[in-house]
């Protein structure tokens, strides 16, 4: 079979022959009709990743740990838990009987790559227990999860969204997607603590952070009350760490501000996930949500892999 395969940690994938998977008897093999490459991918591929020992410690290897493809009967499934060296990009993989779950008619194998980023925005309401009429803050929200974020939170019903990035062209395209006010983060610490200031209004009740590092530094300092008053409450759901994995933290930050923190799995369990789920898959079918792919040949995958210029859609690589 064709196949993206990978020589060395932290070299680029290379379309060529790889011998076909074969399933044990606990096993099925999956045709594969669509995968998303994120960066977790290219992570694991660089060997920077937590579970990238478990992914390449045998090389030859095949990237990718997820996907979308078809059993042997023709049924559409989403799969993961991929038996190494076998990855998703490629024309097959394998995985164990328990490692798949159908996708509902009337989705795309390419959409369905996505619907799992859109169930980070969904936190607002499983981690943060969102009300309608509430303002939320985005932060990172140019990337694929955080303008998905954007879109999520109008259906849930916000009452504004402000949504962060660096780029000012992208912003705008956030504004047309959902987005009332908008912060570009790639200014000074004291002028960005400002626009946090001045977008927040009567104050962020839920802000969903695809960011950390410094720009939710600066705005957890900017929620610290500048005068003897209770703070607002404002619960904070960490999901990413684009723009670092450490900041500090002031001890007013958090002992009169109002701030709560959460991680994005807080309230998350199989039946959540599943009515989650549900409520992506209603909004996709009906054209409400909408997702921004860019489908790729599998024969690409040394130039996609190497891409940056995505601008907030999703690369999917279609065999």
């Amino acid at each position: 079979m064709k196949a993206a395969v990978l020589h060395e940690v932290g070299g680029v994938p290379r379309y060529e022959d790889f011998p076909d998977p074969v399933a044990a008897e606990d096993e099925v093999l999956i045709e594969v009709k669509a995968v998303a490459i994120e960066n977790v991918d290219k992570l694991i591929a660089a060997g920077t990743h937590y579970a990238s020992k478990k992914f390449i410690a045998q090389l030859p290897m095949i990237p990718a740990f997820d996907g979308i493809g078809t059993l042997p009967d023709g049924t559409l499934v989403g799969f993961g838990n991929i038996r190494p060296p076998y990855g998703a990009l490629a024309e097959k993989s394998v995985v164990p009987r328990a490692s798949f779950t159908p996708i509902p008619d009337g989705i795309d194998p390419a959409v369905a790559t996505v619907l799992g980023s859109a169930i980070t925005g969904m936190s607002i309401t499983t981690a943060a227990g969102f009300v309608p009429g509430e303002t939320v803050l985005v932060q990172g929200a140019t990337g694929v999860a955080g303008r998905l974020a954007v879109k999520v939170a109008r259906l849930l019903g916000a009452g504004r969204i402000v949504a962060t990035g660096r780029d000012d062209k992208q912003l705008r395209e956030v504004q047309a997607i959902g987005a009332d006010t908008v912060i570009n983060t790639a200014v000074s610490d004291e002028a960005l603590a400002q626009a946090y200031s001045d977008a927040k209004g009567d104050g962020y009740d839920i802000v969903v952070d695809y960011l950390w590092g410094r720009p939710t530094a600066i705005l957890l300092r900017s929620l610290v009350p500048q005068s003897f008053a209770f703070g607002k409450p404002t619960r904070v759901i960490q999901v990413g760490e684009a723009a670092g994995t450490e900041l500090p933290l002031a001890a007013a930050s958090l002992r009169t501000s109002g701030v709560e923190i959460y991680g994005a799995a807080k309230g998350l369990g199989p039946q959540i996930m599943g009515e989650v789920y549900g409520q992506i898959v209603t909004w996709a079918r009906s054209g409400e949500l909408t997702f921004d792919v860019e489908k790729v040949p599998l024969s690409d995958i040394e130039t996609v892999w190497q891409r940056t210029d995505l601008q907030g859609r999703r690369l999917v690589v279609v065999p």
